[in-house]
């Protein structure tokens, strides 16, 4: 049980991480949702999907948007 809670912390924390990157941390909780629901729409294989991984892939490249946050390194279950 301690171990599944830790890698659900640990997924929370990149998430989190993410949002920080995006410069999105004083954003509106529910601006957010809606914007993850929306993504979670679009089919992965698609021009739509692969544009949007192309910008993520992109972002991990530079420093983050908001100046603060150190490079977020993803592991093999996130890709």
């Amino acid at each position: 049980m301690t171990a599944d809670r830790k890698r659900e912390a640990r997924e929370k924390f990149l998430l989190g991480g993410i949002v920080v990157r995006a410069g999105l941390s004083k954003a509106d909780r529910a601006f957010l949702l809606g914007g993850l629901i929306e993504l979670a729409r679009v089919t992965p294989g698609t021009a739509e999907h692969r544009r949007l991984r192309d910008i993520g892939e992109e972002a991990f490249k530079v420093p983050s948007l908001d100046g603060g946050s150190p490079r977020i390194v993803e592991t093999a279950e996130w890709q």
